[in-house]
């Protein structure tokens, strides 16, 4: 009876599962190795932020006492053309159309109000208040929501700008945005809309302390100061 020696196929058998684990460990290896390739590859120049800004300073505490009653939102398209004597517009001249969306506030300024200001009946338990005049401030310009639409240059203008294009460049048109704003403004119901969302604030103050009429007037605008810097 031959009995085999089953040494040579227990030593197959290890060789089988080293190179087996062996290639494992190469497959594990190289899937590492492309995906690190594949990320170092797609931007091998990548940046990486660094923020090194320091804490914001307060410089100042204010106490503000402008009551903004009410809000008008404005759109205005502003084209400006810049025509050059003896031109044609395809060699010198520009332009531009700007659209631009704005807000204007009008407001109440409190601290002009003292004891003179109120007018107290305590048998009749009715007060009188007189405030300020309502003004408008300034326009402010939503940055995110205006925009050149178009922009048309002459050769010779195209060729200066490379060398003089910067963000200022539109600083005019956003001040003619402003002032065209200011004018539509003031020709709403703006400030009467904010009288009477004053008129209303103020009364319903007082009556909550007890006074069963309550009257608010407003000085004439001239005599309303300017916008506070």
């Amino acid at each position: 009876m031959l009995i085999k020696n089953p040494q040579p196929h227990r030593s197959r058998m290890s060789s089988l599962i080293g190179a087996l684990s062996g290639l494992v460990l190469v497959a594990a290896v190289l899937v590492v190795a492309l995906t690190l390739g594949s990320r170092l590859l797609a931007n091998p120049f990548r940046t990486t932020q660094i923020d090194r800004s320091m804490p914001p300073v307060l410089l100042e505490l204010r106490d503000l006492a402008d009551f903004h009653s009410a809000q008008g939102q404005f759109s205005v398209t502003i084209d400006v053309e810049n025509d050059v004597a003896w031109m044609p517009s395809w060699i010198a001249g520009e332009r531009v159309q700007f659209a631009a969306v704005g807000t204007v506030d009008a407001v109440v300024d409190f601290r002009r109000l003292t004891d003179a200001s109120f007018e107290v009946n305590d048998k009749a338990r009715s007060v009188v208040v007189t405030l300020g005049a309502v003004r408008l401030d300034e326009p402010v310009i939503d940055l995110e929501a205006s925009h050149v639409m178009n922009r048309d240059r002459g050769m010779l203008d195209r060729l200066g700008g490379v060398f003089t294009d910067s963000p200022t460049t539109e600083a005019s048109l956003y001040a003619l945005a402003e002032d065209k704003i200011a004018t539509a403004a003031a020709a709403t119901d703006l400030i009467a809309r904010a009288e009477q969302n004053t008129t209303t604030t103020i009364g319903a103050m007082l009556e909550a302390l007890g006074y069963e009429q309550v009257e608010v007037r407003f000085e004439p605008a001239s005599a309303a100061p300017g916008p506070s810097a």
